[in-house]
């Protein structure tokens, strides 16, 4: 037999005996499936929310004898703790929002009159916040600004040199306020944030032993808050 004849023979045989084994190899690897796409959690700052805020705060107050002179001012200060509810919704990163509040304070101060031997005292003894909120979100820290109406419960009270009383007068004044405010989702339904607000109240006549005075007065306040929201906490985006 020719000798090339004869080498491609051999070589058929060999490759013959191999693709069995080839094909068993190829069988035998094993399918991997490509890994799951990752999930994240977007925080949904949508939903009813009740919560308490503390804090402190300042109201400064001018008193103005009317047609006459100026007594004089001070800053009442004190703190403050109460609560709030309302109802956020969420259109992208940017949430809009309405709330309520209402808290209890202690914002006193006084001061000598230059016009009378007398000390004038005041006291913001409660206020109530009704506003609006607009805020962008970057998934659970939310950075808002607010603003809307303040009712607030006001007292003056004059003073003799001696300490005594001489008369005293209460009202509920109205006014605005502006804010602003960063919360953060920390757990579950949980948020935790703090505000500043300026409360506007302008000036309004008080009649107190025989004396009107035009008092003017406008407050400034730091709380922190803590805020439990109805509903899922978050929503899931692959």
């Amino acid at each position: 037999m020719n000798k090339k004849v004869l080498l491609a023979a051999v070589s058929l045989v060999a490759l013959g005996a191999a693709a069995p084994a080839m094909a068993a190899d190829l069988a035998a690897r094993p399918y991997t499936k490509a890994p799951p796409a990752m999930v994240a959690a977007i925080y949904d700052w949508s939903g009813f929310y009740i919560g308490i805020n503390g804090g402190g705060g300042s109201a400064h107050t001018t008193w103005d004898v009317v047609g006459g002179l100026r007594e004089g001012s001070h800053n009442a200060t004190g703190g403050t703790v109460g609560g709030q509810i309302g109802y956020r919704w969420q259109s992208g990163q940017l949430v809009f929002g309405v709330e309520g509040q209402g808290n209890w304070a202690d914002f006193s101060g006084d001061n000598l009159s230059a016009v009378f031997n007398t000390r004038n005292h005041s006291k913001i003894d409660s206020f109530g916040l009704i506003t609006g909120q607009v805020g962008y979100a970057w998934n659970n820290v939310l950075l808002y600004a607010k603003g809307g109406a303040a009712v607030v419960g006001d007292k003056y009270e004059v003073f003799n040199a001696a300490g005594a009383s001489l008369g005293s007068a209460s009202n509920t004044r109205w006014g605005g306020t502006i804010g602003a405010g960063l919360e953060i989702g920390f757990a579950p339904n949980w948020s935790v944030g703090v505000e500043y607000n300026h409360i506007f109240l302008g000036d309004q006549n008080v009649t107190i032993a025989g004396v009107t005075d035009n008092i003017k007065q406008d407050v400034d306040m730091g709380l922190v808050r803590l805020n439990y929201k109805f509903g899922g906490p978050a929503i899931a985006r692959y």
